[in-house]
């Protein structure tokens, strides 16, 4: 049993089943991110969580407590929105009290709540202003004040940065990991953004039409991800998969994909899981992230299996500490990322080091990972 148990819940609209047998249970102080693209049901879930959306079928237990058919107000959850929804004709010191004025909590106790919230945050020069006096990451400050200061059992944060430009999100999501660090908070926290589920969660619940794909830490989601679409919507830039063979040469297995040129490359797999034995001979998906090829002298020096590999580079995209090179492997485009100063030239070979170790299959008819 977790803090928060989500027990096989489904839900739908009509005779259309949009959320399909979640099961996820969350630890006390965990920081889960639920993850996917617009639709996946990731919203529906937390508003489920929150009492918004009614269960179609299975459990939401919080506590020990199954709380399907309890209200929103009853279920001591706080919430985050991505429209702040923050009072206008209120100052930020009422937006954040007014909760507790509404339970009826004694202002001394108001007050001295809001300063606590409000030093933690640093807003204590924001309190007597309105909402409309306030920048984006401002109003967002205070939208997490008034869910902070309720002192709930698991706070709930929709797509919360959304709506902020990209330096304020990524300071924004500094901050909320430092809170997270600093209370050891319970928080389910839902984006689109694959880079924030990876910064800040401690595990992600990553999902596509209605299912988890895979639950994990961020390592495990990224390094052994559990099929095709995970694999591709996690990391930036995605994760190069490439048609390939499985094939058995003197005694070990190799992937066997295609060059520039179209001819056979084989690299090298070793310590193969016994699964792989099933595929000798088969097409396979070959997957390995982009950092796992890369210059020679860039190449992780602890790796056990680096294969060399040479290719023509079709373009180089110079991003500050990094390069990123795009080759034509198996006749897709495949990118690698190198030091700022490899020296690699667009329309010459080059000598790429492929860490296998990184390597992962894919059978082609489930899209699942083997092994």
């Amino acid at each position: 049993m977790g803090f928060l148990d989500i027990n096989n819940v489904t839900k739908s609209y009509g005779s259309v089943e949009v959320l399909h047998k979640v099961d996820i249970q969350v630890q006390e102080g965990e920081f889960l991110v639920l993850v996917g693209p617009s639709g996946c049901g990731k919203s529906t879930l937390l508003n489920m969580i929150a009492g918004l959306e009614g269960i179609t079928s299975g459990e939401i237990v919080i506590k020990d407590r199954v709380v399907n058919d309890v209200q929103p107000s009853k279920r001591n959850i706080a919430m985050v929105f991505q429209s702040y929804a923050l009072y206008p004709n209120m100052t930020v010191g009422q937006n954040i009290t007014f909760g507790l004025e509404m339970q009826g909590t004694p202002k001394a106790e108001r007050d001295a709540a809001m300063a606590d919230v409000a030093k933690l945050l640093q807003i204590e020069d924001l309190l007597k202003r309105k909402p409309g006096q306030l920048s984006g990451g401002q109003r967002q400050r205070v939208a997490m004040g008034r869910a902070l200061v309720r002192d709930p059992d698991v706070f709930l944060f929709d797509e919360p940065l959304s709506n902020l430009d990209a330096k304020l999100r990524v300071d924004m999501r500094t901050e909320i990991k430092k809170l997270h660090q600093k209370l050891g908070t319970t928080i389910v926290y839902v984006t689109h953004d694959q880079i924030e589920a990876m910064t800040l969660s401690t595990r992600i619940a990553v999902m596509y039409n209605g299912y988890v794909q895979q639950l994990g830490t961020p390592k495990e989601i990224y390094d052994n991800p559990a099929n095709l679409f995970v694999a591709t919507f996690m990391g930036s830039p995605a994760m190069n998969v490439l048609p390939s063979k499985l094939v058995e040469m003197n005694g070990a297995l190799h992937a066997q994909i295609q060059g520039a040129d179209g001819q056979d490359v084989h690299l090298r797999i070793e310590d193969a899981p016994e699964a792989y034995r099933a595929f000798v001979g088969k097409d396979v998906v070959f997957g390995i992230r982009p950092e796992a090829i890369t210059d020679p002298e860039g190449a992780d020096r602890n790796a056990r299996n680096i294969q060399a590999l040479s290719n023509l580079v079709s373009v180089t995209e110079p991003a500050g500490a990094d390069t990123f090179v795009s080759t034509t492997l198996s006749g897709k485009d495949c990118v690698a990322r190198m030091r700022a100063d490899a020296d690699v030239h667009p329309g010459r070979p080059f000598e790429f080091a492929v860490n296998m170790d990184k390597a992962v299959l894919f059978d082609p008819k489930t899209e699942n990972r083997i092994a």
